[in-house]
């Protein structure tokens, strides 16, 4: 189960970072995209510290 909750964490943090990127190259809803990233890379950090803590 920690393996599958890694990978499916590094995925969502990715996919933020990639939100981060495609907000700043879309002409239209660009704080909605970036803020759509920061909820991804908060919740790929928060998936380890409540699931992986052991």
């Amino acid at each position: 189960m920690p393996v599958v909750a890694f990978i499916v964490a590094l995925a969502i943090f990715v996919f933020g970072f990639w939100l981060f990127g495609l907000a700043f190259a879309v002409t239209a809803w660009q704080l909605p995209i970036f803020f759509g990233g920061i909820v991804c890379v908060s919740l790929a950090v928060a998936i380890p510290v409540q699931i992986l803590r052991d």
